[in-house]
C-alpha cells in the first residue's frame, strides 16, 4: 500500500515538510490553508504529532514548529548519510597524518554547514563543530566548493557574505586558482594560529556536494608534508565521489 492510499500518513508528511520549509512557527490556520486540509484533520494530526514529539506548540501565539524528535532525526541523518559514514574514516586518516582536526561540510546557501568533525590526539578545539555555520567565502571549505559552482552562484554567495578586504574581482581570481589546482586554503582567517586546507567532493552532476578539510597549527608542517596531506585529501575526495555519487575520475 502506497502513502497516497493512506490519507492520514500523506497529510502528516505534508505538514512536516511544510514546517521544515519555514523559518518560523506558524498557526494551524496557515497550515490548513497552505495544504488545503479540513480543519478537524489539521488539529487532529497536529495533536498526534505534538504528543509524539514531532511538533511543538508555542502557547504564546498558538503556533506550531518542528519538535525535538524531528530535530533528532535530522541530526541522525547527518551521522548516517553515506557521505559522512564513508568520508569519516577517510578523513580520519588525513587528520591523523598531521595531528590535526578534520571536517566534512556542505554548502547551505552562502554558508558552510559542518556535518562532521574529527580531532586527532592533541588537536585543539575549534569553532567548526558539528552544526556550526560560517560564511562560505571566508573559509577554505567554502571556497573549495564555491570554486566549482557556476559563476553566478559563487557571486551571489560573495554578495551575501563578502570576504573582508577582498573585492569581487579578487575573489573570483582566488576561485579560479582553486579550480585550477583543486584545493583551497586559509591561514588564521577562522581561528588564530590555525591553517586549513580543503578539497571539494564533486557529485554526479559535476557540482560540489561537500568538502573535506584538515586544520593544523600554522608553520607546523613543511611544504612536503602539506603536499602529502593534500594528496591524501584529494584521493579521499575521489573515492567519495565514486562510491557515494558514482562519479568516475
Amino acid at each position: 500500500m502506497v502513502v497516497g492510499q493512506v490519507p492520514a500518513a500523506r497529510h502528516t508528511l505534508r505538514i512536516l515538510t511544510l514546517l521544515a520549509s519555514l523559518d518560523v512557527p506558524v498557526s494551524a490556520a496557515r497550515i490548513r490553508s497552505e495544504l488545503d486540509l479540513p480543519r478537524s484533520t489539521t488539529y487532529h494530526l497536529l495533536k498526534v504529532m505534538q504528543d509524539a514529539g514531532y511538533v511543538v506548540r508555542i502557547p504564546d501565539d498558538n503556533t506550531y514548529g518542528l519538535g525535538l524528535i524531528a530535530y533528532s532525526m535530522a541530526s541522525a541523518y547527518t551521522q548516517q548519510q553515506p557521505l559522512v559514514r564513508v568520508g569519516a574514516r577517510l578523513l580520519e586518516q588525513a587528520a591523523n597524518l598531521v595531528s590535526g582536526s578534520g571536517h566534512i561540510s556542505r554548502l547551505s546557501g552562502s554558508e558552510v554547514l559542518y556535518l562532521h568533525e574529527i580531532r586527532a590526539q592533541g588537536a585543539v578545539s575549534l569553532v567548526t563543530e558539528i552544526g556550526v555555520r560560517l560564511p562560505a567565502p571566508r573559509t577554505a571549505s567554502g571556497r573549495s566548493m564555491l570554486a566549482f559552482l557556476p559563476e553566478v552562484e559563487a557571486r551571489a554567495a560573495f554578495a551575501a557574505a563578502p570576504s573582508q578586504g577582498v573585492t569581487l574581482r579578487e575573489f573570483q581570481g582566488h576561485l579560479a586558482e582553486i579550480r585550477s589546482r583543486g584545493w583551497a586554503e586559509e591561514i588564521e582567517e577562522v581561528s588564530r594560529g590555525q591553517q586549513t586546507v580543503a578539497v571539494p567532493v564533486i557529485d554526479h552532476l559535476d557540482r560540489p556536494a561537500a568538502s573535506l578539510a584538515v586544520t593544523f597549527p600554522v608553520r607546523r608542517l613543511e611544504p612536503p608534508q602539506i603536499t602529502e596531506l593534500l594528496e591524501r585529501l584529494l584521493a579521499a575526495s575521489a573515492k567519495l565521489s565514486a562510491s557515494v555519487y558514482g562519479r568516475r575520475p
